[in-house]
Protein backbone atom coordinates (compact mmCIF):
# COMPACT_ATOMS: atom_id res chain seq x y z
CA UNK A 1 0.00 0.00 0.00
CA UNK A 2 1.13 3.08 -0.71
CA UNK A 3 1.43 5.49 1.44
CA UNK A 4 4.07 8.26 1.33
CA UNK A 5 4.45 10.52 -2.08
CA UNK A 6 8.35 11.99 -2.75
CA UNK A 7 9.09 14.17 -5.28
CA UNK A 8 11.54 15.65 -7.24
CA UNK A 9 11.58 19.85 -7.78
CA UNK A 10 13.10 20.84 -11.15
CA UNK A 11 10.82 19.61 -14.20
CA UNK A 12 8.97 17.80 -11.29
CA UNK A 13 7.03 20.32 -9.66
CA UNK A 14 7.65 23.54 -12.20
CA UNK A 15 9.19 23.86 -15.60
CA UNK A 16 12.76 24.41 -14.97
CA UNK A 17 13.43 26.40 -17.73
CA UNK A 18 12.00 29.31 -16.21
CA UNK A 19 14.22 29.02 -13.38
CA UNK A 20 17.14 29.48 -15.99
CA UNK A 21 15.15 32.15 -17.57
CA UNK A 22 15.28 33.93 -14.57
CA UNK A 23 18.37 33.67 -13.54
CA UNK A 24 19.74 34.78 -17.06
CA UNK A 25 18.09 37.89 -16.51
CA UNK A 26 19.42 38.38 -12.74
CA UNK A 27 22.84 37.70 -14.62
CA UNK A 28 22.31 39.78 -17.50
CA UNK A 29 20.92 42.65 -15.22
CA UNK A 30 24.50 42.35 -13.34
CA UNK A 31 26.41 42.58 -16.21
CA UNK A 32 24.55 45.70 -17.69
CA UNK A 33 25.86 48.00 -14.40
CA UNK A 34 29.43 47.49 -15.18
CA UNK A 35 29.14 47.44 -18.99
CA UNK A 36 27.46 49.78 -22.13
CA UNK A 37 25.44 47.09 -23.43
CA UNK A 38 21.39 46.89 -22.35
CA UNK A 39 20.21 43.83 -20.19
CA UNK A 40 18.02 42.84 -22.93
CA UNK A 41 21.15 42.35 -25.75
CA UNK A 42 23.08 40.54 -22.90
CA UNK A 43 19.97 38.29 -21.92
CA UNK A 44 19.16 37.75 -25.73
CA UNK A 45 22.46 36.36 -26.25
CA UNK A 46 22.79 33.93 -23.07
CA UNK A 47 19.58 32.65 -24.20
CA UNK A 48 20.70 32.19 -27.54
CA UNK A 49 23.31 30.13 -26.67
CA UNK A 50 21.51 28.54 -24.18
CA UNK A 51 18.34 27.49 -26.60
CA UNK A 52 20.94 26.53 -28.92
CA UNK A 53 21.84 23.28 -26.65
CA UNK A 54 25.19 24.60 -25.33
CA UNK A 55 24.48 24.20 -21.31
CA UNK A 56 27.86 23.80 -20.25
CA UNK A 57 29.49 27.04 -21.73
CA UNK A 58 26.62 28.97 -21.57
CA UNK A 59 27.89 32.00 -20.48
CA UNK A 60 31.54 32.26 -21.92
CA UNK A 61 29.96 31.91 -25.02
CA UNK A 62 27.36 34.39 -24.79
CA UNK A 63 30.37 36.54 -23.73
CA UNK A 64 32.63 36.47 -26.95
CA UNK A 65 29.37 37.30 -28.72
CA UNK A 66 29.29 40.28 -26.72
CA UNK A 67 32.99 40.97 -27.01
CA UNK A 68 33.40 41.12 -23.14
CA UNK A 69 36.52 40.01 -21.90
CA UNK A 70 36.41 37.40 -19.30
CA UNK A 71 38.51 34.95 -17.18
CA UNK A 72 37.64 31.96 -15.00
CA UNK A 73 36.93 34.06 -12.20
CA UNK A 74 34.68 36.31 -14.23
CA UNK A 75 32.40 33.06 -14.96
CA UNK A 76 32.90 31.87 -11.72
CA UNK A 77 31.26 35.32 -10.30
CA UNK A 78 28.29 34.95 -12.65
CA UNK A 79 27.60 31.55 -11.77
CA UNK A 80 27.31 32.76 -8.01
CA UNK A 81 24.96 35.42 -9.45
CA UNK A 82 22.65 33.29 -11.61
CA UNK A 83 22.52 30.33 -8.12
CA UNK A 84 21.99 33.22 -5.90
CA UNK A 85 19.53 35.29 -6.76
CA UNK A 86 16.10 35.10 -5.37
CA UNK A 87 14.09 33.50 -8.83
CA UNK A 88 10.97 34.74 -10.41
CA UNK A 89 9.20 31.44 -10.55
CA UNK A 90 5.71 30.31 -9.86
CA UNK A 91 3.82 26.98 -8.78
CA UNK A 92 2.12 25.74 -11.70
CA UNK A 93 -1.92 25.97 -11.22
CA UNK A 94 -1.76 21.54 -11.62
CA UNK A 95 1.14 21.09 -9.39
CA UNK A 96 -0.45 23.07 -6.62
CA UNK A 97 -3.49 21.31 -7.14
CA UNK A 98 -2.51 17.98 -6.83
CA UNK A 99 -0.08 18.67 -3.48
CA UNK A 100 -3.20 20.38 -2.19
CA UNK A 101 -4.82 16.96 -3.01
CA UNK A 102 -2.19 14.58 -2.08
CA UNK A 103 -1.27 15.87 1.65
CA UNK A 104 -4.60 15.08 2.81
CA UNK A 105 -4.11 11.61 1.87
CA UNK A 106 -0.67 10.97 1.70
CA UNK A 107 2.99 11.60 3.70
CA UNK A 108 4.84 14.18 1.28
CA UNK A 109 8.37 14.13 1.31
CA UNK A 110 10.69 16.23 -1.43
CA UNK A 111 13.98 14.96 -2.45
CA UNK A 112 16.19 17.44 -4.66
CA UNK A 113 19.81 17.65 -6.29
CA UNK A 114 21.24 20.92 -6.66
CA UNK A 115 23.22 23.40 -4.94
CA UNK A 116 22.74 25.96 -1.76
CA UNK A 117 20.79 28.04 -1.77
CA UNK A 118 19.53 27.98 -5.18
CA UNK A 119 17.77 24.96 -4.20
CA UNK A 120 16.18 26.83 -0.98
CA UNK A 121 15.44 29.79 -2.76
CA UNK A 122 13.41 27.79 -5.62
CA UNK A 123 11.27 26.00 -2.93
CA UNK A 124 10.91 29.83 -1.11
CA UNK A 125 10.21 30.95 -4.09
CA UNK A 126 7.60 28.07 -5.35
CA UNK A 127 5.32 28.31 -1.51
CA UNK A 128 5.70 24.49 -1.38
CA UNK A 129 7.31 23.88 2.03
CA UNK A 130 4.05 23.25 3.53
CA UNK A 131 2.99 20.69 2.20
CA UNK A 132 6.16 18.18 2.63
CA UNK A 133 6.37 16.60 5.92
CA UNK A 134 10.32 16.65 5.25
CA UNK A 135 12.61 18.41 2.82
CA UNK A 136 15.72 16.59 1.92
CA UNK A 137 18.44 18.84 -0.28
CA UNK A 138 21.45 16.28 -0.56
CA UNK A 139 23.71 18.92 -1.07
CA UNK A 140 23.68 18.95 2.63
CA UNK A 141 25.05 15.45 2.86
CA UNK A 142 27.78 16.29 0.53
CA UNK A 143 28.07 16.47 -3.31
CA UNK A 144 28.96 13.17 -3.04
CA UNK A 145 25.54 11.99 -2.10
CA UNK A 146 23.50 13.83 -5.02
CA UNK A 147 21.47 11.10 -7.11
CA UNK A 148 22.20 8.32 -8.17
CA UNK A 149 23.53 8.32 -4.68
CA UNK A 150 21.03 6.24 -2.63
CA UNK A 151 21.81 7.32 1.09
CA UNK A 152 19.63 10.67 0.30
CA UNK A 153 16.43 8.51 -0.30
CA UNK A 154 17.27 6.00 2.80
CA UNK A 155 17.92 9.09 4.87
CA UNK A 156 14.42 10.76 3.63
CA UNK A 157 12.71 7.31 4.25
CA UNK A 158 13.95 7.22 7.63
CA UNK A 159 12.86 10.88 8.60
CA UNK A 160 9.40 10.10 6.82
CA UNK A 161 9.33 7.05 8.61
CA UNK A 162 8.29 4.44 5.99
CA UNK A 163 9.37 1.61 4.18
CA UNK A 164 10.35 1.34 0.37
CA UNK A 165 7.36 -0.78 -0.82
CA UNK A 166 4.78 1.96 0.85
CA UNK A 167 6.58 4.79 -0.95
CA UNK A 168 6.71 6.33 -4.52
CA UNK A 169 8.90 9.04 -6.42
CA UNK A 170 8.27 11.11 -9.02
CA UNK A 171 10.68 12.49 -10.89
CA UNK A 172 12.11 13.61 -14.63
CA UNK A 173 15.68 12.76 -15.83
CA UNK A 174 16.04 9.07 -16.65
CA UNK A 175 19.45 9.31 -16.87
CA UNK A 176 19.99 9.78 -12.93
CA UNK A 177 16.72 9.93 -10.90
CA UNK A 178 15.43 6.06 -10.58
CA UNK A 179 18.51 4.38 -10.52
CA UNK A 180 18.63 4.92 -6.65
CA UNK A 181 14.96 4.41 -5.22
CA UNK A 182 14.71 1.17 -8.18
CA UNK A 183 17.36 -0.39 -5.83
CA UNK A 184 15.82 0.54 -2.78
CA UNK A 185 12.39 -0.99 -3.61
CA UNK A 186 11.07 2.38 -4.32
CA UNK A 187 7.80 2.67 -6.94
CA UNK A 188 9.44 5.17 -9.73
CA UNK A 189 7.13 7.29 -11.82
CA UNK A 190 8.87 9.14 -14.46
CA UNK A 191 6.60 12.88 -15.78
CA UNK A 192 7.59 14.23 -19.15
CA UNK A 193 6.79 17.58 -18.65
CA UNK A 194 6.11 19.32 -22.02
CA UNK A 195 9.25 22.19 -21.60
CA UNK A 196 11.27 19.30 -19.72
CA UNK A 197 14.77 20.00 -20.20
CA UNK A 198 15.21 16.04 -20.01
CA UNK A 199 11.81 15.59 -21.78
CA UNK A 200 13.59 13.76 -24.95
CA UNK A 201 15.96 11.31 -23.50
CA UNK A 202 15.41 7.94 -23.19
CA UNK A 203 14.64 5.66 -20.44
CA UNK A 204 17.62 4.02 -18.87
CA UNK A 205 17.59 0.49 -20.10
CA UNK A 206 19.54 -0.59 -16.88
CA UNK A 207 17.08 1.23 -14.62
CA UNK A 208 13.87 3.29 -15.96
CA UNK A 209 11.23 4.02 -14.08
CA UNK A 210 8.20 1.62 -13.46
CA UNK A 211 5.60 3.93 -14.59
CA UNK A 212 5.48 7.27 -17.01
CA UNK A 213 2.95 10.63 -16.91
CA UNK A 214 2.53 13.02 -19.33
CA UNK A 215 1.10 15.92 -16.71
CA UNK A 216 1.29 16.11 -13.33
CA UNK A 217 -2.78 16.06 -12.96
CA UNK A 218 -2.62 12.19 -13.70
CA UNK A 219 -1.28 11.38 -10.70
CA UNK A 220 -3.72 10.90 -7.80
CA UNK A 221 -5.86 9.02 -10.44
CA UNK A 222 -2.46 6.51 -10.99
CA UNK A 223 -1.46 6.57 -7.04
CA UNK A 224 -5.46 5.19 -6.39
CA UNK A 225 -4.99 2.58 -8.60
CA UNK A 226 -1.72 1.24 -7.11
Amino acid sequence: MITTVIFDLDDTLYDEIDYCRSGFHAVSRHLAESREIAAEKIFDAIWQQFTAGNRTKTFSAALEKLGISFDDTFIAKLIDVYRSHTPEITLPPDSKAVLKQLAGKYVLGLLTDGFLPAQQLKVRALGIEKYFKHILYTEQLGREFWKPSPVGFQKLLESLNVQPQNAVYIADNPTKDFIAPNSLGILTVRIIRPAGLHRELPDDPASPAKLTIRQIAQLPDLLKKL
